[in-house]
């Protein structure tokens, strides 16, 4: 009697506990909140992208002024190809 009542209390705990992680992934993955997470991530995506951006535009210029201050004639002029 004891065995079959361990069993049914186990067999009962992983029910509620798989029910309660079936309805976590639905909720999850629902149309409104995969469209939440999207949005978000394509958000972040763009920040990222935009930092990178910056971080090459201001890698140019710095770079190019140092081509400028140690390659450039006295008078300013860039030299002819």
């Amino acid at each position: 009697m004891f065995k079959r009542l361990a069993w049914m209390t186990v067999g009962f705990s992983l029910a509620v506990w798989s029910r309660r992680v079936v309805r976590a992934r639905i909720e999850r993955y629902r149309p409104s909140q995969v469209s939440v997470r999207l949005t978000r991530s394509m958000h972040r995506a763009g920040e990222r992208v935009r930092a990178a951006a910056d971080e090459g535009l201001r890698a140019m210029r710095e770079r190019e002024e140092q081509l400028r201050r140690g390659h450039l004639p006295t008078g300013g002029h860039q030299p002819h190809r």
